[in-house]
């Protein structure tokens, strides 16, 4: 049948309509699946440059010992992090403190910053005590039941101070180097000048200085412990592990101190403890000084005494004025006078450091206190 001019137009009018719709329509297909792939092809190169890296769940000290609960594991663009970034996880395991069984040793510090460890065993956590006569051996239960554990003895440790979420790279640990011995025994000393802010995890010097201004170190690198006295830090006592030797030196050097006029027994800290090494000693045994250590085996304890009554605050008075009182040289008793008081001035520092951060603790505490009451109530 015949169409007229204008039903002829409608319909091509309509055919090319449908022609421009599918062209438009494979286009925006082509476009779909070419942005699609292009999509894919990124999602396939960011997996390819993803990377496994190890990061810290909290914040650790310089020369601290990093146990496995201390890090996460975290997939993240290589081209974000270092290129010597930790993602062999067998890296960490190899320094990783645990038992011989493999089982895990956590840290948990305390507000004061003391550590403790843990065992982790069959889904338990058991508290690590350490023997008080034999310093690294290490056991759980109590004092009538225990039951000892042998424990991996190269840790892992951070070279410098490093904030939670900090990437955890070949440069920022470092394999342990204390060596626990067979004669190692911690060793408590009260008649040194502390620094003012010396917190339990320090490393430091003990050294003596002579009023001649020769500067010995007698024992070198050793981590402080700060014991609690009715739940306050000591502010005149350190706990040390001390092999036989350095125990037989630094009596040496506390006889010494004790016998010579304006000398000075003090402690030095380390810095950055993960990255400096061992400053090594350099106090030269005093022969005469040990010749009376051997013929009066009483006067190390003697001297101890006589130290901490000298460097004590509260009798420093008493024993200052009777020294000046023998004292016929006024430059021996100037020299005597001046150590005197930067001793004084040290203890003193550190006493009002410990008391402002006992007020800061209560404060804290207290804040906390009245907040959860507060929400309580609500």
């Amino acid at each position: 049948m015949a169409t007229n001019p204008m039903q002829r137009k409608a319909r091509n009018s309509f055919l090319l309509g449908m022609f421009v719709m599918l062209i438009i329509t494979g286009l925006v297909i082509a476009f779909l699946v070419l942005q699609l792939t292009n999509m894919k092809k990124e999602e396939n190169q960011e997996k390819l440059s993803m990377t496994t890296v190890y990061t810290l769940s909290q914040d650790v000290k310089s020369g601290q010992v990093i146990t496995n609960d201390m890090y996460v594991e975290q997939e993240v663009n290589r081209n974000t992090v270092p290129s010597n970034a930790t993602s062999d996880l067998s890296i960490i395991e190899n320094y990783s403190l645990k038992d011989k069984e493999g089982n895990d040793v956590t840290t948990e510090y305390a507000s004061d910053g003391t550590a403790t460890l843990y065992l982790q065993r069959d889904g338990e956590k058991l508290e690590l005590h350490e023997e008080e006569a034999q310093p690294g051996t290490y056991y759980v239960g109590d004092e009538d039941d225990k039951e000892y554990v042998e424990l991996t003895t190269v840790p892992l440790v951070a070279k410098v101070d490093l904030k939670a979420n900090t990437v955890i790279t070949t440069d920022l640990i470092a394999k342990g180097d204390d060596v626990t011995t067979d004669d190692t025994r911690k060793q408590e000393y009260n008649m040194l000048v502390l620094p003012t802010d010396l917190t339990t995890g320090d490393y430091i010097d003990i050294r003596l200085l002579l009023p001649s201004g020769v500067d010995y170190i007698v024992v070198s690198k050793k981590e402080v412990t700060i014991p609690d006295i009715a739940g306050v830090p000591s502010t005149d006592t350190i706990s040390v592990n001390l092999t036989e030797g350095e125990t037989l030196l630094l009596s040496n050097a506390i006889v010494e101190a004790y016998k010579v006029t304006g000398a000075k027994l003090y402690v030095n800290r380390y810095t950055e403890p993960g990255m400096q090494q061992a400053a090594g000693t350099t106090y030269p045994v005093n022969q005469d000084v040990m010749a009376l250590i051997n013929s009066n085996p009483n006067i190390v304890e003697e001297a101890r005494t006589a130290l901490y009554a000298r460097y004590n605050v509260d009798q420093r008075n008493n024993v200052v004025n009777s020294a000046l009182s023998q004292a016929g040289d006024q430059a021996d008793t100037n020299l005597q006078q001046k150590m005197e008081e930067s001793i004084t001035n040290s203890q003193t520092s550190r006493q009002d450091y410990l008391e402002g951060l006992t007020a800061t603790t209560t404060t804290d505490t207290s804040a906390t206190g009245t907040t959860n009451t507060t929400n309580t109530t609500n």
